[in-house]
């Protein structure tokens, strides 16, 4: 099951952007390669720990085709070393590494890429997960085939999946100023505007010593993106499915902003 082919709320330019993260316990994070987890996910994660979540770090590959290599070392071993320390950092409670080759997700059967995910969720008694938007935000293969096994596992055991993601003005400036291929989304398919503070993620990203450098794409980004993470429902809770009520919640029973929780009463 693919991305688009899920229904999900209707797409409106007028939609205003929850600034409350769902306030899972233990959300699982699927990514590619070490970094995904920092530079994409970093304050996503790093906000759910803080509020008291046990986040658990899933990635596909070990990163070894970078064409980055800061600190002139052996990527395979080192790349692994970075992710888990950076996982650390974010307020992760433990990292899944794969062996998967770098580069060589898009190529690998769909069902056995999302089995991993399932895998992993189940005994982790996961109740979220987190992934990259389905455009891969760069556009990057291994990006999508990620969060594509991402989306099938959380429909086959009936789990939420919030994509991050880039506001389309945001992505078109850093393809104008980078010539990177970053893609983002329109006001109305963003679903989560959320306050965030950066200062784990930005830790946990020079502990990636191989793959950052003062001028590296990322503090760019983060200059651009300013204190706020957007993010949109790749696989909405059921509560969002069906019809409205008058007498139902207009918003998920649980909510996390900047680091707190809050119940919303039913």
């Amino acid at each position: 099951m693919k991305p688009d082919e899920l229904p999900r709320p209707a797409a409106s330019p007028g939609r205003v952007l929850s600034p409350l993260l769902p306030a899972w316990q233990r959300p699982l994070a699927v990514v590619a390669h070490p970094d995904d987890e920092t530079f994409g996910l970093g304050a996503i994660i790093s906000q759910m720990a803080a509020a008291g979540a046990s986040v658990h770090i899933l990635c596909y590959a070990h990163g070894e085709a970078s064409t980055l290599n800061e600190n002139h070392t052996d990527l395979l071993r080192q790349r692994e070393h970075e992710l888990r320390q950076a996982g650390a950092a974010l307020g992760a409670v433990g990292v899944t590494l794969l062996g998967y080759r770098d580069g060589g997700l898009a190529a690998q059967a769909l069902p056995k890429l999302a089995a991993h995910a399932t895998a992993l969720a189940t005994p982790h008694r996961a109740d979220g997960l987190l992934a990259f938007d389905d455009t891969g935000i760069t556009g990057h293969p291994d990006h999508k085939a990620a969060t594509t096994a991402a989306v099938q596992a959380g429909a086959a055991l009936g789990l939420p999946l919030l994509g991050w993601a880039l506001p389309a003005a945001i992505a078109s400036r850093l393809r104008v100023e980078t010539g990177q291929p970053f893609t983002g989304r329109p006001p109305g398919n963003l679903d989560f505007g959320v306050p965030v503070d950066r200062a784990r993620q930005r830790k946990a990203a020079w502990l990636h010593a191989s793959q950052i450098s003062p001028g590296a794409v990322l503090w760019r980004r983060l200059e651009l993106q300013g204190d706020t993470e957007h993010l949109r429902w790749l696989l909405p809770p059921r509560t969002l499915l069906k019809p409205a009520r008058d007498d139902a919640p207009a918003s998920p029973d649980h909510a996390v902003a900047s680091g707190t929780s809050s119940q919303i009463p039913p």
